[in-house]
Formats: structure tokens, C-alpha cells, sequence
């Protein structure tokens, strides 16, 4: 199978070369591995997956690390955190070397608290998410910028997804999520009930881009509000799903505070929600919910490949008014955005954007796009643009 080049493969060149450990982070199936194998010739590669290498890891670190070298790849670094400490002496007998180890793991939180509490000044961290529209372009060329969606959307990005075209993706993606329930779930976390936490996954599927309420939540599964953020906090460690902080910097009690879900591939998403076919995407009722969170998804990505934090925020007033995406820049210059599944854009789809400019004018809101379906850009007013998704990634 021929290997696809990823975008963020500049980021960890860079990071090996300016820190003694780097680990990259994401979802199980993005392609962690195949991307440091691939990218980084010269490196002994080990897998912590293997229970043998593992056990040894745990019982004879000193041994397992003697037999690998100075230049090492650690898969899974999680399954073993307590080679951590002697990886950390090692490192810091040679602190000068850079690029000594690379680590990878799919369990944000616990991984990067560990790397944190063991190599604090001593590692850089990169998140690889599934393939971004531009790398869906290298392997599977779409025509336009739905395409691009329509394949996201009932084929998925997952790299096996998009490579593969023999595999069954709704086949695929119900034993993704069995895989990640009963091994990352499970092994790591007290989740009590399988069940209800895989039931919570498809009610959060069918409510992306909503303010998240976290009593509805609990009230239609029959658990507790804690229950429901152990969960979404485990769904975000797994970078399942992406939580949208709200922008309320000096704006006082109007603003809306709640954070927003969604998922890091739609193509999860319309597995849980039953969305099979093309019409059904398009024109049924989580249609527009689909393509805001794809073109959210496609932008946490565009930072995550940089090997930046995603600077990325949503606006909502107490009476409604409100901007889907807001990004932060330097200067604290402010992009904001407007999300429509339209082929169409028309003036009038300007208005939120100019309202909200006018309403927060101490805020330095320097650019406006509307991000639709439209092969082509539009100004729409002065100071608001409709572009394609992919222009407007281009502009950040």
C-alpha cells in the first residue's frame, strides 16, 4: 500500500531536531506509527501493543532500553508509563542529543500527564488526527469541495478508510468503535456500563453543534452530571471528539458559556447516527450540523498539523446572535465565520456576521468568511467573503 505524506510531517522533523523526546498523540487508526516509520529512517521501532515487549518494558526497563539503541520509536507509550523514569535518567545523561526518543500514544490526557510529570522540558508534543481534505486530495483526488464532504462524511478519513477502497467502512468503523470501547475505554478508565457510555457516543453524535447540556445528557441516560463529564473527558483524551470553548473574553454576561461537541470524523458520526447514503446526508435534518462540524474538524486540523494549539473559539449572544467559529490570531485579531450547507451563497447570509461585528465593535473582528459549499468566492459585503472550505483554510 502506498504510503500517503503527511502534512504535519514538517512539525515532527522539526521537533526531533530541537527536542531530546517528542510523542505524537491522536486517535487510534490516524496513522501514528506509519508516519514515524515512515518519516523517521534510522529509528529502531517497538510496539508496546506486543504483551511480550510490554511485560518486559514493566519488568527489565534497563534491559528493553539497553537492546534498543539511542534513536527509538515507543509505540503505545501508556501501556508501560513506568519506563518513563528511565528513559528520563538516559535522556538526561546525553541532554544535548536531540531526537533520542519518540513516543506515541492514543490516550491524550493520561499520556501527556505522564510524559509531563516524568520529561517536562525535555519533549514536544504533536496531536495526528485522521487525513485533512488537502491529504484525502494525495490519495483519493475529489473534484470539489462537497465531494470532499460527501466522502468525509460516508467513507470516513481514518488513513485505512481512504486507502483502502475493499474495506467496509460501516463494517469498519463497528469494529473501531468495539476496539476502542473494550481496549482504550475499558483498560484505562472505571466506566461502569459499556452500554450507556456507547448509547451517550450516539446521542452526542446526533447533537453536534449544540450547546452542550450536560442535565439533558444525564436525564435521558438515568446517570449523573459527573457521569456525563467523566465521559466527555474521555472522548476528548481519545481525540474522538473536539470540545469548542465559547469566547467570552471581557464581554460579560451576555455571551453564552457552555462549550460545543463535535467530532474529529463525521465519518463516526454518521455511523452512530444511521446516515448511509448520499440524500440522506444532504438534504436530512443533520445536514447542516454534518458540514459544521466537518469544517470544524478540517480546521483543528489545519493547526494540529502546524504543531499548534487550535486558537479557536464560538461566539453565542443571550439573544441569539452568533458567530459559529471564532479564531483567535496574533494581536488578538479576531477571524470570524459563518458555517452554511448552501452551493448559493446570498447576501442576506451575511447579516449574522455584520451584526455581530457591530454589536461587539471594541472586538478586533478583522475578517469574515461564510464557509459553504461554493465552488467559487463571493463577496457578499464589505467586509464579509464566501469561500470554499479550502480557500479559507488557505487564509489562516
Amino acid at each position: 500500500m502506498k504510503y500517503i505524506h503527511r502534512t504535519i510531517e514538517p512539525s515532527v522533523n522539526e521537533g526531533v531536531a530541537t527536542f531530546p523526546c517528542i510523542a505524537v498523540t491522536g486517535p487510534r487508526q490516524s496513522g501514528k506509527s506509519t508516519l514515524l516509520i515512515e518519516t523517521l529512517k534510522g529509528y529502531n521501532y517497538v510496539t508496546l501493543d506486543d504483551p511480550i515487549t510490554r511485560e518486559q518494558a514493566i519488568a527489565d526497563p534497563q534491559l528493553l532500553l539497553d537492546s534498543l539503541g539511542t534513536k527509538v520509536i515507543i509505540d503505545e507509550i501508556q501501556l508501560a508509563p513506568q519506563i518513563l523514569s528511565y528513559i528520563k535518567v538516559r535522556v538526561d545523561s546525553r541532554r544535548a542529543v536531540k531526537g533520542q526518543y519518540v513516543f506515541t500514544g492514543s490516550q491524550q490526557f493520561s499520556l501527556i500527564k505522564n510524559l509531563g510529570d516524568s520529561l517536562a522540558g525535555r519533549i514536544g508534543l504533536y496531536d495526528l488526527l485522521p487525513f485533512s481534505i488537502d491529504e484525502l486530495g494525495k490519495a483519493a483526488p475529489q473534484k470539489t469541495v462537497t465531494e470532499s464532504f460527501v466522502h468525509a462524511a460516508l467513507r470516513g478519513l481514518y488513513p485505512e478508510l481512504v486507502t483502502d477502497a475493499a474495506i467496509k467502512s460501516e463494517r469498519w468503523f463497528g469494529s473501531y468503535v468495539q476496539t476502542y470501547l473494550e481496549r482504550d475505554v475499558r483498560s484505562i478508565y472505571n466506566i461502569g456500563n459499556l452500554r450507556d457510555f456507547q448509547r451517550f457516543m450516539q446521542l452526542l453524535a446526533g447533537r453536534i453543534g449544540q450547546l452542550l447540556n450536560l442535565s439533558s445528557f444525564a436525564s435521558d441516560l438515568g446517570v449523573s452530571v459527573s457521569t456525563i463529564k467523566s465521559w466527555l473527558s474521555i472522548l476528548e483524551a481519545g481525540r474522538i471528539i473536539y470540545l469548542l470553548p465559547p469566547y467570552y473574553n471581557n464581554l460579560g454576561k451576555r455571551v453564552t458559556k457552555a462549550p460545543k461537541a463535535y467530532f474529529l470524523d463525521i465519518g463516526l458520526v454518521c455511523y452512530l447516527t444511521g446516515i448511509r447514503d448520499r440524500t440522506h446526508l444532504l438534504q436530512g435534518p443533520l445536514s447542516g450540523p454534518l458540514f459544521e462540524n466537518f469544517c470544524i474538524q478540517e480546521t483543528v486540523k489545519h493547526y494540529s498539523n502546524a504543531g499548534q494549539r487550535p486558537p479557536l473559539y464560538y461566539l453565542r449572544t443571550s439573544n441569539g446572535l452568533e458567530a459559529d467559529l471564532l479564531i483567535e490570531r496574533a494581536h488578538q485579531e479576531l477571524i470570524s465565520v459563518e458555517i452554511k450547507i448552501s452551493k448559493t451563497p446570498a447576501p442576506a447570509m451575511a447579516a449574522p456576521l455584520i451584526r455581530l461585528k457591530k454589536t461587539f465593535d471594541k472586538l478586533p473582528m478583522r475578517q469574515s468568511f461564510l464557509v459553504s459549499l461554493s465552488e467559487r468566492s463571493i463577496q457578499l459585503a464589505t467586509d464579509v467573503k464566501a469561500v470554499p472550505l479550502d480557500v479559507f483554510l488557505q487564509q489562516l
